[in-house]
């Protein structure tokens, strides 16, 4: 026995009515650790920005990948990265026929644009249990400096 869903009117849906009746989160859910939803409902990693006296650093959450799956590129002060993962699963029977078939694709790609006092020639990157840290050290003339005592004569 099966459960019918009906729409309001006590009328049974049709069968495009019940595909693009479902919430497109239930048909493409990732729901990764860490990933927030953009405003057209893609994933991105949740990302961390934090500013020190020497550098700004990013933390992008995006657990379950390798360093090898991310690009980063810098152009014209704009940092972006990027992600494309393709996984494939293929079962076949012991005749040689195909039982069970699957694949996915997941990609991201942030931007953010670099202050002025970023040093772009010295950015570094690491890949450490889940989170992909960023370091963008900040120019020697934009540091912090410490305030010195100024005698008075």
């Amino acid at each position: 026995m099966s459960l019918v869903k009906f729409n309001g009117n006590g009328n049974r849906p049709s069968l495009l009515d019940e595909f693009m009746g479902r919430d497109m989160d239930e048909l493409f859910n990732f729901n990764w650790p860490g990933v927030t939803r953009s405003r057209v409902g893609a994933t991105v990693p949740a990302v961390n920005i934090k500013e020190d006296a020497d550098r700004y650093s990013l933390e992008l959450a995006a657990p379950g990948m390798r360093k090898e799956d991310f690009n980063l590129t810098l152009d014209n002060g704009k940092l972006t990265v990027s992600s494309q993962q393709q996984h494939h699963n293929e079962e076949k029977d012991p005749n040689g026929q195909y039982t069970k078939r699957e694949f996915s694709y997941h990609a991201f790609s942030r931007s953010f644009w670099l202050p002025e006092t970023c040093d772009q020639q010295r950015i570094e990157a690491r890949y450490i249990d889940g989170i992909l840290h960023i370091s963008l050290p900040k120019k020697e003339e934009a540091k912090q400096k410490a305030p010195t005592q100024i005698q008075i004569s």
